[in-house]
């Protein structure tokens, strides 16, 4: 019978953990767009979640609509955010034992 080597695991452990860490650093490090009202408000968000960016044509402002303005901006911050979620799906299944394999709720898996 084979022998158990904790001391290996705990090495493969910390290793994979490790490499967790550089791909969650690397997608928060890229960002992804998204636009509504027809590209009227664009909002830009990176891979850790966070807005960067929320863009506002002139041409909407001049129009005085507050609530559309609001809506657009909150219907681009979600479809950023979404996107954010999935790049970072995307990135952290890249870490996944086997990548092909889609485990649901384990990196980003259905």
């Amino acid at each position: 019978m084979p022998e158990f080597d904790l001391s290996a695991l705990m090495q493969q452990a910390q290793a994979m953990q490790e490499k967790l860490k550089k791909l969650q650093e690397e997608a928060a490090a890229k960002t992804v767009d998204a636009d509504a009202g027809g590209g009227m408000v664009r909002v830009t968000a990176d891979g850790s979640m966070r807005l960067r960016r929320v863009t506002i044509d002139p041409a909407l402002l001049a129009a005085n609509d507050k609530e559309m303005l609001e809506d657009l901006i909150v219907v681009a911050a979600n479809e950023a955010l979404s996107r954010a979620q999935a790049l970072m799906a995307e990135e952290l299944g890249k870490a996944a034992p086997f990548p092909g394999l889609k485990l649901p709720g384990l990196f980003g898996g259905d």
